[in-house]
């Protein structure tokens, strides 16, 4: 036996016994000879990925096919190995396996060829589930491995893994894999964010753990007591999973680590609800938290009771009590079913999905790449499928629906039938009539009116609050392509009036090359495109307004422009060139102001320009403004600094932070301490609570600046802080 496999084949043994190993080394000799002459980018054999691959999977219990596959999964995209002799070699299954998981040809695809690839592994994984798990442990060692690429590389991969893989291996239950998943991208993609929360995560890991411990002392006697064998351990916090409850939850960081865990594994599902008793003697249930996932399983077959008490110090407990069975298919989710086969819910044979099994969500995937001929529109409503928690409801029938949060009877109908969807025209929820917006909950019971009009139709209306893929596909494609014309003039004229209403430079923001950057930057592929959004109100028009202006330097800049080509006003105080710390060239009498879009302090390179009537205006030689200047040369003068004992600079800072209760009078008190005087402030919050703050002070000294920024850098949470310049706006 080749000595490489031994650890690969001793996690097989443990998993999975009766895994033909034959067949696995001969899988391995076959990628070793055709991967022999290539390397990683890392400078390690590339067999090593393969390898690593089929480790993952073995760890997970799959069957040898799986594990094939997996040590073969590049040969046909990457070397001279053509699909047609593999399947000679090992048969229709593992070549089906490997085909799935190829990414298609660039080349051929173009653009597209990310979002085919997607839809081409979602109709392999509707045919065999496998193909999806073999792809996520290749996406997970490819992540482990990530920090080889390039920087643009890393993060592209790391948005997909994200907003795609990360979501898909939750929704096939496989939690460990999605966990580690969502760590490395968000360290990858937010590097600052993620120290951050390490940092106040290990601040106050000893006091949690004393508390953890006792915790789990007292539940072990209770249980001892009860005899009910039972194991008992504490959950380890993710800090991804800590970042998005302080988004989802809205609150504070503080208040998520109070919410200690606890795991408790018993033997059957009597013994759950027997500890559960057990544990609900002792401390008092919140409440509104307790969950009976056991009942109910979740749409990826996880089962278990949730409860939370209030434990030693008041302080709140998450319990998690599940059998070792659910415990391994919550950790490993469809891939625990080779280890739990005779387990009621489980896919069948060789991995394929049960008609009316949990993986009903799969065939629905199946429906909507055959409906959707776009690859990037396809690819959105999946992003947007994966990223949304789900509520239950119920057809007059009984039937279970499962529907995107926040699902109106738009939806359930859309879900139902299409046609049903296209003539729904009233809705009722559990017996009383409702307008069609509104928003469904666990539970509720729904039945839908249809038009007997052959002219019905849906409203375009819908697409402002229906919230999932396959209704917002189907709305779309009913609406005839000619309405694009349209949408797009509605999109300009709501985009112009948005400006004019604000005063702003009409001329200047609805320059082609502005409006192209952002509408890449929306993810549309055209300014056309991002017109109609506008006009069909994907995007209104005052958020397209407030980005363009944002790109081109702030407010400010934008209305330092119409001042700079207005017309010639009465100068009445206006400081001279010393005040300002700046002296022109051959002319020390001349009006001269630091420019407020990008705030020049002594040292930084500076340029001058000569307005009309309002003196020198002075800018950084890397403000974004600076373009546009020098599109009049004849304007332009050579500045110097000659900053006096009098002379006071204007400096901007941003500072980035994970939100918080106190934050910004914490901000504030530090710049206060550091003698500053603070002349604007602005504080914005992004859904994905990032606090974003703006100051703009006065400072005699620029070397003071490093001592500043160092003390709001120390603040809790604060992941950021760097002057603001016309570059970095």
């Amino acid at each position: 036996m080749n000595p490489v496999l031994e650890p690969l084949f001793r996690t097989v043994r443990a998993t999975h016994p009766k895994a033909d190993l034959r067949l696995i080394e001969h899988a391995y000799d076959v990628a070793a000879y055709h991967h022999r002459d290539q390397k990683r980018k890392s400078g390690d054999p590339y067999i090593t990925h393969p390898l690593a691959v089929a480790t993952i999977l073995a760890e997970l219990g799959t069957d040898d096919e799986t594990l094939c596959a997996a040590l073969l999964h590049d040969t046909v995209e990457d070397t001279a190995y053509g699909l047609d002799e593999l399947r000679g070699d090992f048969g229709d299954t593992i070549s089906s396996l490997v085909d799935g998981v190829t990414k298609l040809d660039k080349v051929k695809f173009g653009d597209a060829a990310q979002a085919e690839t997607v839809r081409k592994m979602v109709v392999a994984m509707s045919r065999d589930i496998r193909v999806l798990i073999i792809k996520l442990a290749d996406r997970l060692h490819n992540m482990r491995t990530m920090r080889y690429l390039p920087e643009h590389k890393r993060h592209q991969k790391s948005r997909e893994t994200l907003e795609i893989f990360a979501p898909l291996a939750h929704r096939l239950g496989m939690n460990t894999i999605k966990w580690e998943l969502e760590d490395l991208a968000f360290a990858m993609l937010y590097p600052k964010r993620y120290d951050e929360i390490a940092r106040m995560v290990s601040e106050r890991a000893p006091r949690r753990d004393l508390f953890l411990q006792e915790v789990i002392e007292k539940v072990s006697g209770d249980l001892r007591d009860a005899k009910i064998r039972a194991l008992v351990k504490g959950r380890p916090k993710h800090y991804y999973s800590v970042y998005q409850k302080m988004i989802a939850r809205d609150v504070a960081f503080d208040d998520i680590y109070d919410l200690v865990g606890i795991r408790v594994l018993v033997d059957s599902v009597r013994d759950c609800y027997a500890a559960l008793g057990t544990i609900h003697a002792r401390w008092n249930p919140v409440p509104g938290r307790f969950k009976d996932y056991i009942a109910m399983p979740k749409f990826n077959m996880y089962q278990s009771l949730h409860t939370t008490v209030i434990g030693p110090e008041g302080k709140p407990v998450e319990l998690q009590i599940r059998t070792h069975a659910m415990h391994h298919r919550a950790e490993y989710g469809v891939a625990a079913h080779w280890k739990y086969k005779e387990e009621v819910g489980a896919p069948g044979p060789a991995g394929k999905v049960k008609p009316g099994s949990d993986m009903a969500w799969l065939r629905q995937l199946l429906d909507w790449q055959k409906e959707t001929s776009d690859p990037g529109e396809f690819l959105e409503s999946l992003r947007f499928d994966l990223s949304v928690s789900e509520v239950y409801v119920f057809t007059p029938r009984g039937q279970v629906v499962a529907l995107p949060e926040g699902a109106t009877p738009v939806d359930f109908a859309y879900a139902v039938h299409t046609e049903v969807g296209h003539r729904c025209i009233g809705a009722r929820v559990n017996g009383r009539l409702v307008p069609l917006e509104s928003r469904l909950g666990n539970g509720d019971t729904v039945e839908i009116f249809t038009s007997k009009s052959p002219d019905a139709g849906p409203s375009r209306d819908w697409l402002k609050f229906v919230k999932s893929g396959r209704a917002r596909n189907k709305i779309r494609q009913w609406f005839s392509k000619e309405r694009r014309e349209t949408a797009i003039e509605a999109g300009k004229e709501a985009i112009g009036r948005a400006m004019r209403k604000q005063g702003l430079p009409l001329q200047r923001l609805m320059s082609g090359e502005s409006l192209l950057a952002l509408a890449r930057d929306l993810r549309y592929p055209d300014v056309s495109a991002l017109y109609a959004a506008v006009g069909e109100g994907h995007v209104a028009a005052q958020t397209v307004v407030q980005k363009l202006v944002a790109s081109i330097g702030g407010v400010d800049s934008a209305e330092e422009d119409i001042a700079e080509t207005s017309l010639p006003t009465r100068l009445r105080g206006r400081p001279r060139g010393g005040g300002a710390g700046v002296v022109v060239a051959g002319d020390s009498d001349v009006w001269v102001r630091l420019s407020k879009c990008c705030t020049p302090v002594p040292g930084d390179e500076i340029v001058g320009f000569v307005t009309r009537g309002h003196g020198v205006s002075v800018h950084r030689a890397d403000c974004t403004n600076i373009t546009q200047l020098k599109s009049q040369p004849d304007r332009l003068v050579e500045v110097s600094w000659s900053p006096g004992d009098d002379s006071v600079f204007l400096v901007a800072i941003q500072v980035e932070a994970l939100d918080r209760p106190r934050l910004l009078s914490d901000v504030t008190r530090t710049l206060s301490d550091q003698h500053v005087n603070i002349l604007s402030a602005s504080v914005t919050t992004s859904r994905d609570r990032v606090a974003v703050s703006k100051f703009t002070f006065e400072m005699g000294d620029p070397k003071h600046l490093g001592h500043v920024l160092k003390a709001v850098r120390n603040i809790q949470g604060v992941f950021d802080v760097y002057r603001v310049s016309g570059a970095s706006t």
